[in-house]
């Protein structure tokens, strides 16, 4: 089964994250939809405001670009236990889609570890501003930058050091397996080097 937030395990993670202002006690929140098979960012937003219409209007959006319609097996939508997912809008729009949620148990703060890793992620980037985001126009074009950087450039540790997007379009099985045989062809050169077998 496959839960959004995952391609192949069909199974996703959802989540929103704050992302501070240079006004104090301002924030923008960041909405990623995570896909757990391949740790892709699958959908992003950020809004000035926590509101289930945008929640609504990205799981729609994420829906028709990651053709859920077409698939036989629905994914899973995995949230935090906050009210924005439980929305009666969201559920409908879940349910038209066919994909089922799910929700971490309550005052249990990891249960939605992926996407909380991805937050943390976000959070220790260099780029990420000490002193908050001028405005909502600087956060979504930060936002847009770290998405692309997460599922193109990043590496991701999880998923044997391929990037999520060469995972998700299922071309990480090439590349660990000239990986391998690269690391197969040096150990044979000097095994002194190795004290087992091949890593990622």
């Amino acid at each position: 089964m496959k839960v959004w937030g995952i391609a192949l395990c069909l199974l996703i993670a959802c989540g929103s994250a704050s992302l501070p202002a240079q006004i104090l006690g301002h924030w923008f929140h960041l909405y990623p939809i995570l896909d757990l098979y391949s740790r892709k960012i699958v959908g992003a937003e950020v809004h000035d405001t926590d509101h289930s219409d945008h929640a609504v209007h990205l799981v729609r959006r994420t829906a028709l670009a990651e053709g859920i319609a077409a698939l036989d097996t629905k994914p899973v939508l995995h949230g935090d236990n906050g009210s924005i997912l439980k929305a009666t809008t969201v559920l409908a729009m879940l349910n038209w889609l066919g994909v089922k949620p799910s929700y971490s148990r309550p005052r249990v703060s990891d249960d939605n570890a992926y996407a909380e890793s991805v937050f943390r992620t976000a959070k220790y980037r260099p780029e990420f501003p000490a002193k908050g985001f001028a405005d909502l126009n600087a956060a979504r074009t930060w936002a847009t930058s770290f998405v692309h950087w997460y599922n193109v450039d990043h590496r991701h540790s999880g998923i044997g050091y391929v990037a999520p997007v060469q995972r998700h379009d299922g071309d990480d099985h090439a590349i660990l397996a000239a990986r391998h045989v690269l690391c197969t062809k040096a150990r044979e050169l000097n095994p002194a080097r190795w004290s087992g077998r091949t890593r990622d």
